[in-house]
């Protein structure tokens, strides 16, 4: 749960900065929300899910 938190809220950070530089329009950004809730509700859902969870626990054992 904390990590789908963390990336939500990255990909609305991101999707705001691009926003405000131009390089996203409004309606690409509401395809890209649309597109999330599909995919939510597919069966690829709990492979996208394990591979972010795989991903953000190799990212936190790097040590700098």
């Amino acid at each position: 749960m904390a990590v789908s938190i963390s990336v939500v809220l990255l990909l609305s950070v991101l999707a705001v900065i691009f926003l405000r530089n131009g390089g996203l329009k409004v309606s690409h950004a509401l395809v890209c929300l649309l597109l999330g809730f599909y995919l939510a509700s597919t069966s690829i859902a709990p492979t996208i899910s394990s591979g972010l969870t795989a991903t953000a626990e190799i990212v936190s054992s790097l040590r700098p």
